[in-house]
């Protein structure tokens, strides 16, 4: 019998082995991406009546839900200036930065789970744009009657021009809320794709952006859910791979060490 050793063949491939998809091709796939998602929405433009309809059915139906109201965490808000300009500073410029950043280094440091994020947020961005459409919604600072504030119009910055006007997005699809979908994919994307013992903090900016859209009147409560909803199905049908392995204690992201067996041992 050879007593000589050599690496298991049968040893899974561990995800981060798996190579880089060509970058030309990724970036043209990730622009597209955003290309169609701002495209979609603005083709769904002119059903201001039905989206007024709508924002009251929705606005109704959370109160008969006992959802807690947008004034609350509007209120919250309005205690100081420099807090609304944050929140309203958040909603503008965090939202595709940080999606951005988060598929950059799923493609550089985890190439497998890139793959994977990139297909779940195709999925639910090509579902999204069915709804302006289908159920066009005028956001909750355009309802009179609510009590609640367009803090964006009021104390700045804001993305937003007169809707009649608006060339660059559709106001009325505010259902659903890729804002908050987007969002909780970085979180969860990052949970999956990381060792850490913290990373369960990456749940803060889906939190952050939550009350954030809610506080400044751009999303009801129904809008996050609804995305919520969308991105539970496409994680259930896209699995993601395996989580890398790590040396217990540290966790930090390392290859497990490939066993060794005696060649031609049970032979």
């Amino acid at each position: 019998m050879n007593a000589r050793t050599e690496p298991a063949e049968a040893a899974a491939e561990p995800p981060d082995a798996i190579a880089r998809p060509a970058l030309i091709r990724e970036l043209l796939l990730v622009a597209g991406l955003f290309l169609v998602y701002k495209a979609g929405r603005q083709l769904a433009t002119g059903h201001t009546g039905n989206a007024f309809r709508n924002a009251h059915r929705v606005w109704d139906l959370e109160r008969t839900l006992h959802l807690p109201q947008e004034n609350a965490v509007q209120s919250a808000l309005l205690h100081g200036d420099t807090l609304v300009r944050l929140a309203n500073t958040y909603y503008a410029t965090v939202h595709f930065p940080a999606t951005l950043a988060f598929l950059v280094w799923l493609y550089l440091r985890r190439p497998a789970h890139y793959l994977w994020a990139r297909r779940v947020l195709a999925v639910v961005t090509t579902a999204a744009l069915v709804l302006p459409f289908t159920f066009p919604l005028a956001p909750p600072r355009m309802l009179t009657g609510t009590g609640l504030v367009d803090t964006a119009r009021v104390y700045g910055p804001s993305v937003y021009g007169p809707p009649s006007s608006d060339q660059l997005s559709n106001q009325f699809a505010a259902m659903p809320s890729l804002h908050f979908g987007w969002a909780l994919m970085v979180a969860i994307g990052l949970i999956v794709a990381t060792r850490s013992r913290w990373r369960g903090l990456w749940l803060l900016h889906p939190l952050i952006t939550l009350l954030v859209i809610v506080g400044t009147a751009n999303h009801y409560w129904l809008d996050a859910i609804v995305a919520t909803a969308m991105l539970g199905i496409a994680l259930a049908v896209i699995h993601p791979p395996l989580r890398p392995a790590t040396t217990a204690g540290h966790g930090a992201d390392r290859l497990a060490p490939r066993e060794r067996v005696l060649a031609g041992a049970g032979r």
